[in-house]
């Protein structure tokens, strides 16, 4: 893959900071020092929150959450972190939250769920699952799903899992996510080096993610293995173009309209997996963090633009 050709200079200058402080063979690493690199990858990342948004450190009926606000809310976004599911929390992500809470209004809370490998399958979806429900039963308002890499799966899986239990959920939108697509063809074959997160990674953390062998016809690990796509609220899709988790994107958002439901795929040509932490340096990552909370702002207010 001519990954010279394809990824412009601002995002290069990204990839090689990144790589300063979280190196190519992290996962190689013991998981404490992956996830004292990482950690350390996004401190040099993170912006100052928005004026006006405000936060508090709460417990969501045992899971850890923070939730920001500005204003007076009507919308509540239940945010789900990246990280492979071993790493990242809820200062991993707080910029990108504090953002999605002054650009549309609505609360965040985002979700510090437990980590992998001390805690497996389905610990994290469970965690996901409390925190959303604790949303909606504390601020009863409608909520938006939303959730990037691992975060997005998460998302996805709630709202799979969701259906019949709450009706509360307007819309998702989900970020480059991980959904369980077949590692051995499309983007997974064509991006398989890619810059920042390669296939031999994603099996990585999908091993650590289950101590060994995936689960089959499980969607809260992995939504597309279920076999029912109906019902799901309205979806947005945003994956970089570079990036071996890129057709889980198109493949979930074609069954979710095979099925009768409304699903809109953005895939954004010459970006990487992570891509949000470029957004304020490359363009092209600028304009879509612009898209994806114009996303959850529409969805938010029951808004469809994308027929």
């Amino acid at each position: 893959m001519d990954y010279e050709r394809l990824i412009d200079e601002e995002t290069w200058a990204f990839i090689r900071r990144t790589a300063e402080s979280y190196p190519e063979d992290a996962v190689e690493l013991s998981i404490d020092d992956q996830r004292q690199v990482y950690d350390e990858m996004c401190r040099q990342f993170r912006q100052p929150r928005p004026p006006g948004v405000e936060t508090k450190d709460v417990s969501a009926d045992g899971v850890g959450v923070r939730v920001y606000s500005c204003g007076h809310p009507t919308r509540t976004v239940v945010y789900m972190h990246g990280g492979g599911f071993v790493v990242g929390g809820l200062d991993s992500h707080d910029d990108v939250c504090a953002e999605i809470c002054a650009q549309t209004g609505y609360r965040v809370v985002a979700v510090d769920y437990r980590l992998c490998p001390e805690h497996v399958h389905p610990a994290q979806f469970q965690d996901c699952w409390t925190a959303v429900t604790w949303a909606y039963s504390e601020f009863r308002d409608p909520l938006v799903l939303a959730g990037d890499s691992a975060g997005g799966n998460l998302a996805a899986a709630v709202s799979h899992y969701g259906r019949g239990r709450l009706d509360a959920i307007l819309g998702q939108v989900l970020i480059y996510p991980g959904l369980g697509g077949d590692p051995n063809r499309g983007s997974y074959v064509e991006h398989a080096q890619a810059p920042l997160l390669t296939r031999d990674e994603v099996k990585f953390y999908e091993k650590v993610r289950c101590k060994g062998n995936a689960p089959n016809n499980d969607p809260t690990f992995a939504p597309l293995q279920d076999t029912d796509f109906s019902g799901l609220p309205p979806t947005i899709v945003v994956t970089a173009d570079c990036d071996p988790l890129r057709d889980d994107g198109a493949e979930y958002s074609a069954k979710v309209t095979a099925a009768g439901g409304l699903a809109h795929w953005i895939n954004e040509p010459g970006l990487v997996h992570g891509y949000l932490r470029a957004r304020i340096t490359v363009r092209r990552a600028a304009d879509s963090f612009e898209r994806i909370s114009v996303a959850i702002e529409a969805l938010g207010q029951g808004i469809w633009s994308y027929d």
